[in-house]
């Protein structure tokens, strides 16, 4: 998904779930910035590497892809950005347990994992709310793809066609110039690279499909490779609508409304009163709805929109001392992060899948691993006094 439903969209539905207009910024800011929170940036700030939630072009670009390297990747991108299904998923044929392993990261919605997720954020503030929103929110907008560099699970081939309301299609076309905007008229969008090699990270997520997952108004038909290349239909206008009320009831659940969260659940009747307004923004075909959801948050709301902001909270984390950093907005943020990727993490490696690296459970056999994680038992400690 793109800034103007991980930022704008996911502030109106804080909004109609019962948060305050600053808290609702604070949800959407730290929704928005799971896309932008890289190693790059932790560097700058002299945070912890190991709470990066993305990888920005140029770090995937000279990322290894040995082992050690595709699991750092795979831990980033199934923790955050593709979240897996199934992790006990059987494909339709018999396969190789390396095979398994990554058809089992296939991300998509309501599967045990976003349950964990949005159960993980109870009582974390609203940084923990922002990173869980941003998780489940691209369960449905990645769905069927992978979040490990892969051949055979996110590959594509020729076989593309948007599908429009009246029942027309048109077939899509892809090119490779990243400089080049997708042209939405005639149907032509930006893809990465077909490299035949298992691993490299042009087979990475979506890839292979350009931006098309994350437009909020686009039908489209394709041939997933882990499929056998058998026909998907995706219907972003309904999944994003889906994923908007779901959002919209697990955060009832994170603010104590409702007493539990499961999944499968769409808050329908809280859009009853502008369903028209957000099917209107979900069927425009539009590169940016950011403007259409900023006027209806602030049509909700009756405040106006801090429009988004990397540098915001910055120099307050700099500036900190060592002791205070943790309490600053970005190291709540890092916090949450370090707390996502650690339970993904624990559950794709005690699943027996080591793809996104090796874990142990803390809470049962004490502390080993990543020191960055340590913090993470300080919190729990305290309780428990």
């Amino acid at each position: 998904m793109n800034p103007d439903f991980h930022y704008y969209a996911t502030y109106c539905a804080a909004i109609l779930a019962g948060y305050s207009h600053e808290e609702s910024q604070d949800i959407a800011h730290s929704d928005q910035f799971v896309d932008l929170c890289s190693a790059t940036f932790l560097t700058i700030i002299k945070a912890p590497l190991s709470a990066a939630t993305t990888q920005l072009q140029l770090e995937l670009m000279d990322a290894r892809t040995d082992i050690v390297g595709l699991q750092d990747i795979t831990r980033i991108w199934s923790s955050f950005h593709f979240l897996p299904r199934d992790l006990s998923a059987e494909p339709k044929k018999p396969s190789s347990k390396k095979y398994r392993n990554k058809y089992r990261l296939i991300c998509g919605p309501n599967g045990e994992l976003v349950k964990s997720t949005v159960e993980l954020a109870k009582g974390k503030g609203m940084q923990a709310v922002g990173v869980a929103m941003h998780v489940l929110a691209d369960t449905w907008a990645h769905q069927y793809f992978a979040g490990t560099p892969s051949l055979v699970i996110n590959n594509t081939n020729h076989y593309f066609y948007e599908c429009f309301p009246d029942g027309s299609e048109k077939k899509i076309r892809f090119r490779h110039s990243v400089s080049a905007p997708d042209d939405l008229e005639n149907s032509i969008y930006t893809a990465s690279l077909y490299v035949s090699s298992e691993n490299s990270i042009m087979n990475l997520g979506h890839g292979r499909a350009g931006h098309l997952p994350d437009y909020g108004f686009i039908r489209y038909k394709y041939l997933p490779a882990w499929d056998d290349y058998e026909e998907v239909v995706k219907d972003n206008p309904s999944d994003y609508k889906h994923a908007f009320c779901q959002m919209i009831t697990a955060m009832k659940y994170l603010r104590g409304v409702n007493d539990s969260f499961e999944c499968g659940q769409y808050d329908f009747d809280a859009i009853s009163d502008i369903e028209e307004d957000i099917e209107a923004i979900l069927g425009k075909r539009q590169v940016d709805a950011s403007d259409d959801w900023k006027a209806l948050g602030e049509k909700l709301s009756g405040q106006t929109i801090t429009p988004f902001d990397i540098e915001r909270y910055k120099e307050e984390y700099k500036n900190a001392s060592s002791e205070d950093k943790d309490s600053t907005f970005l190291g709540r943020f890092i916090l949450a992060a370090l707390a996502q990727k650690s339970m993904v993490t624990n559950k794709i490696y005690t699943s027996g899948n080591k793809l996104a690296g090796y874990s142990v459970d803390y809470k049962k056999q004490g502390f080993r691993g990543i020191d960055d994680f340590r913090r993470l038992l300080a919190p729990e400690k305290e309780a428990k006094k």
